[in-house]
């Protein structure tokens, strides 16, 4: 929350000294990989632009890790402090770096084999034993952000403009906590389950940690004013 916060008070400082050297500023409305979002554009410099916004998208599927299978659901949320660079000026092409404040979050079902039993690590337990296998998977709140784009929301003289991005952010491995609730059998029966779970959990972290490099492309409209 400190982060995310510190990222807030850096976008406002910026967004106040930019205002200062250079009047106009606009509003823009995305969509993409992302979800939907709304940024504030200020100018910072002659080529530069300062973009500060939030994205959401509701994001629920299915993984399977190892000999069980999981429903995942979650959300995309990501809150930017971006930097974008004309390299030509006048031009609409853009390099943009920054940094996101990764809000993603999923919460994690195991769903039982059709027997209804769950197997990890080499062994087999019943529903009735385990209980229910639920967990969460989340990533690094620091996320840097690296791409290149095309579109200015402060072209002179135009109030509308249209605009993409292509790019990816960098989350990290997935952390995941898993959790067998409700053992039924003895404290040392209770202990093997618990330490197989455990073994499942790393097993489910690699799974998921292919989504470390998340790809970017949205596009949308802007207005200046």
């Amino acid at each position: 929350m400190a982060l995310k916060h510190s990222l807030l008070a850096a976008a406002v400082f910026a967004a106040s000294a930019s205002a200062q050297a250079q009047v106009g500023a606009a509003l823009t409305a995305d969509l993409g990989t992302t979800g939907a979002g709304v940024h504030l554009v200020v100018p910072m410099e002659s080529t530069l632009n300062g973009r500060f916004g939030a994205n959401y998208l509701k994001h629920d599927f299915d993984k399977r890790s190892g000999l069980v299978d999981y429903k995942l659901d979650g959300k995309l949320a990501t809150f930017d402090v971006l930097f974008d660079w004309y390299v030509i000026p006048h031009s609409s092409f853009r390099l943009t770096g920054g940094i996101l404040y990764n809000g993603t979050r999923f919460k994690a079902l195991g769903t039982p084999s059709a027997s209804g039993s769950f197997t990890f690590n080499g062994n087999t337990y019943s529903t009735g034993d385990l209980g229910a296998l639920k967990g969460e998977v989340n990533f690094r709140r620091a996320a840097p952000y690296i791409g290149i784009g095309w579109g200015n929301a402060l072209t002179p003289n135009k109030r509308w403009n249209f605009h993409a991005d292509l790019g990816v952010f960098h989350q990290g491995k997935a952390r995941v906590n898993l959790i067998a609730y409700g053992c039924t059998g003895s404290q040392t029966f209770c202990k093997q389950l618990a330490s197989d779970v455990n073994v499942e959990e790393l097993r489910l972290q690699e799974q998921v940690s292919d989504y470390k490099i998340y790809p970017v492309l949205r596009g949308g409209v802007s207005y200046s004013f």
